[in-house]
């Protein structure tokens, strides 16, 4: 029933179904990042750009959080390059995003989790009403380079709200900015990345997408990171 739950929150949440109920085996099915459907969306999106000389993405603003920045419009795709839109994305019911990286060279199909989104806004929910009515947020330690983590008891956690991390494992912590913007601190994923794979990345250089060059996610809501000394540290840039 939880999981029910949760299904119909991340619909109304988005705007993107109308609350219906799925069976369990549904429910599964929508969680899991086939590898089929993510191959058939590549597909799709080559075919339609050798067609149209465009990528199929939704329009948004430039300004716009680097990895959720291209979103597919699946509209462009269905029926002609697709039958439907994969079972796992939200427009279908599932709880992934799909998206495009790597647009300028070669776009590649990649998938924002919606419930560590979720997560992410659920925390910025708290902590906008938390300064509405003190002002200042409850700030906790200094991370450096404007990044703050915040006393979680304070915002009416009662436990450290953390995000399950899609490439380790890891349970990662949230964090915020000096505009009060919530991100996912992925700084325990890079730092096991930087140890185990063979990397070119110099200090200056952002080393996020070094956690995708094995997953089919991408670290959305993450702020830049560089390498010193063989470890992630924030990079000191405008958060994109």
């Amino acid at each position: 029933m939880k999981r029910i739950m949760m299904v119909i929150t991340l619909s109304l949440s988005f705007a993107l179904l109308t609350g219906c109920l799925y069976p369990e085996d549904k429910l599964t099915q929508n969680r899991v990042p086939y590898k089929q459907q993510l191959n058939a969306v590549q597909d799709a999106v080559n075919q339609y750009r050798v067609d149209n000389g465009v990528l199929p993405i939704q329009n948004r603003d430039q300004d716009t959080k680097k990895y959720i920045k291209y979103p597919i419009e699946f509209g462009k795709l269905v029926p002609r390059y697709l039958s439907e839109a994969p079972g796992n994305s939200f427009e279908n019911g599932g709880v992934y995003q799909y998206v495009l990286v790597n647009v300028e060279k070669e776009p590649e199909v990649k998938l924002v989790d919606l419930e560590a989104v979720e997560q992410v806004k659920d925390y910025r929910m708290k902590l906008r009403l938390y300064r509405q009515k003190h002002k200042y947020p409850p700030y906790k330690d200094v991370l450096g380079n404007g990044r703050y983590t915040l006393k979680y008891k304070e915002l009416g956690y009662k436990e450290q709200p953390v995000v399950k991390s899609r490439f380790s494992g890891n349970n990662l912590p949230l964090i915020v900015d000096g505009k009060n913007e919530v991100y996912i601190d992925y700084s325990m994923d890079l730092y096991q990345a930087l140890q185990n794979k063979d990397h070119q990345y110099e200090n200056g250089d952002d080393i996020r997408d070094i956690l995708m060059e094995d997953s089919p996610f991408v670290p959305a809501y993450s702020v830049p990171y560089t390498v010193k000394d063989g470890e992630p540290v924030f990079l000191f840039e405008d958060t994109k």
